[in-house]
């Protein structure tokens, strides 16, 4: 048994003073330092420094691990240069990026507070690291392949890989993605949300991330044509932006991007019980756009904060997204919007995945992000934007209880 004994913690949302914490692998008890000490009397007691902020350990929904090793290979500024660059390096970044690479990067995410990760897995190649890693993993089993003649050939590869997963055991949650309306074909989309339903996977899948995107669903024009006649013979595209909608509506999914979406579109998710992923530096350096997310609030849709992976992004620092979301979205009220961003990284995605986890509660895995504000603070409603403002690197993690300090 340990006890906590930090400046704040963030509890319901609040950041409350004079409160401790005692866990071991799950939170045990919360209360005053004293009454802790007096219930506990054998407790480690962690010392903790002045101005220090006891957060739930941060959770990062959606991350690529397998093109970590490219810094300035790929091509940003706009979506389709980005994708055909992809294509012509794809093997080269997938074969530098070995464990070690792997490794690094969530060591990385971990740095920053983040203590579980969706990992979007194309190949299977990360599966060990993610096994290896003391983080929490949802792995995400990603299927693709829009060509009738390959489609079967392609699900069963995917189907293994999922059955992979399934055997890791404690650490990492087998689930599924869908990688884009344009690139799956309807048919193996419909069995693989089938199998998310009867096995009761987590399941999200990109959408709408781009113009080239909508266009291409929309009438098979625009830079996605010459793409899919070169690639893939094709001139039509294999489903409408709503038939693939329509095809998640019995099973709660996690789309991510959906930056073109209208809001008649994000209202139609919102009614279905789905949210949304959002990651404002990959959309940035792709050309994509802003996500409105002040539409999302307003429809009472959930949303998280990720950084997609560094394909499409030049950190896995969870604190580097929030501050670019945070100037990004100017439409609202910082602190409030602030407060917002730090749920959407705790609590929120806890709630979407089911997770045991994202709150500072009696009964959750007892995962924390510790960090240290470089002075006191004047209004604790202020907490969370300072955190943001002014933290690159966590003080301490916790997992399941123990301190990880491979920082």
């Amino acid at each position: 048994m340990k006890i906590i004994n930090p400046s704040y913690s963030y509890i319901d949302g609040e950041f409350k003073q004079n409160i401790a914490i005692a866990f071991s692998e799950k939170i045990e008890a919360i209360d005053t330092l004293e009454t802790l000490q007096e219930k506990y009397p054998e407790a480690k007691l962690i010392e903790t420094k002045e101005n220090t902020v006891l957060y739930p350990g941060f959770i990062n929904t959606h991350v690529h691990l397998e093109f970590s090793a490219n810094k300035t290979t790929l091509q940003y500024g706009e979506f389709m240069p980005w994708l055909d660059s992809v294509i012509a390096n794809r093997e080269e970044l997938v074969g530098q990026c070995d464990n070690s690479v792997m490794k690094e990067a969530c060591n990385e995410m971990m740095a920053s507070g983040v203590t579980t990760f969706g990992a979007i897995s194309s190949f299977g190649t990360e599966l060990e690291v993610c096994m290896e890693t003391p983080q929490k993993v949802l792995f995400f089993n990603e299927l693709i392949g829009s060509n009738a003649a390959t489609a079967d050939m392609l699900y069963g590869d995917f189907l293994e890989r999922l059955d992979a997963s399934k055997k890791c055991g404690h650490g990492v949650i087998p689930a599924i993605a869908i990688h884009s309306p344009y690139s799956v074909h309807p048919i193996v989309l419909k069995r693989a949300v089938e199998v998310a339903k009867s096995e009761k996977l987590p399941l999200s899948a990109h959408f709408l991330e781009s113009q080239a995107e909508r266009q291409w669903l929309e009438e098979s024009q625009g830079d996605f044509l010459e793409f899919f006649q070169k690639f893939f013979s094709t001139s039509m595209a294999v489903t409408t932006i709503d038939e693939f909608m329509k095809s998640f509506d019995n099973v709660p999914t996690h789309f991510t991007h959906a930056v073109q979406a209208t809001k008649e579109e994000l209202s139609y998710l919102a009614k279905h019980g789905h949210s949304i992923a959002h990651c404002p530096r990959s959309n940035r350096l792709l050309g994509c756009g802003r996500l409105p997310v002040e539409e999302l609030i307003e429809l009472d849709m959930p949303f998280t904060l990720a950084t997609d992976g560094l394909s499409s992004n030049n950190s896995l620092n969870i604190f580097d997204e929030l501050r670019a979301a945070l100037m990004l979205h100017h439409l609202g009220a910082l602190e409030k919007l602030a407060n917002l961003l730090i749920k959407n990284i705790t609590s929120t995605p806890a709630k979407i995945f089911n997770l045991n986890s994202g709150e500072i509660k009696v009964g959750k895995d007892a995962d924390f992000a510790l960090i240290t504000l470089p002075d006191a603070v004047q209004n604790t409603q202020s907490i969370a934007l300072q955190t943001i403002l002014h933290t690159n690197k966590v003080e301490r993690v916790y997992i399941d209880g123990e301190e990880r300090v491979n920082l």
